[in-house]
């Protein structure tokens, strides 16, 4: 068995949730929240930031850690084990593209209740369920500062 450890981001744009379509050899398609492997000396929040940059162009600033998930899947040779850190983000803009060297050939935001339903995986719903709901209430909290300092 094979440990892995990986980093990624939950962004969101004026309440839009940034998406990455992977088209793998028409073996593999779905649409997925940037992630990646750490590097030898990074920290998960370095991580996290590189890939989602890597991955769509964006970049993030990180807000909060969200949590991680669990997942395995058969690789040639032996069964992978990974573990991935998710941070929920935040970007400036609109503006992404996707890598295409990494087999993505679609990115962009969308409402949070399309980016359920077209993840492609499980984990993935639930961590953003998380972050989303994170994210709302910092929102909201912010809105009753501005409010009361007013």
């Amino acid at each position: 068995m094979i440990e892995a450890v990986s980093c990624g981001g939950v962004v969101i744009f004026r309440g839009k949730i940034l998406l990455l379509y992977k088209n793998y050899k028409n073996k593999y398609d779905g649409w997925v929240l940037p992630k990646g492997t750490v590097e030898p000396g990074e920290t998960h929040e370095e991580t996290a930031l590189r890939e989602v940059y890597e991955e769509t162009g964006v970049k993030a600033s990180i807000v909060n850690y969200v949590g991680k998930s669990n997942y395995s899947f058969v690789a040639p040779d032996d069964t992978v084990e990974k573990e991935v850190h998710w941070y929920l983000m935040t970007s400036e803009n609109y503006y992404s593209r996707p890598q295409k060297e990494e087999f993505f050939v679609d990115s962009g935001y969308y409402k949070y209740h399309e980016a359920w339903h077209l993840l492609k995986f499980a984990n993935e719903r639930q961590i953003l369920e998380r972050a989303y709901s994170e994210y709302q209430e910092i929102r909201k909290n912010n809105r009753k500062n501005n409010f009361n300092a007013n």
